[in-house]
């Protein structure tokens, strides 16, 4: 069940981070769609594991 928050985390994380980064680049918007995409990545894992056991 983790993997599956981890991939609903990163998926809405790009998606957030690319779409505040088109407005200055697409370089910006690369950028900051990784770092959205590890940020769901590890929040949707820890909301797996702190509240679905």
């Amino acid at each position: 069940m983790s993997k599956l928050f981890a991939l609903i985390g990163a998926t809405v994380g790009g998606a957030v981070g690319w779409w505040l980064g088109a407005r200055v680049g697409v370089m910006t918007a690369f950028v900051l769609s990784l770092v959205g995409t590890g940020f769901g990545m590890y929040a949707g894992g820890r909301i797996a594991r702190d509240y679905l056991g």
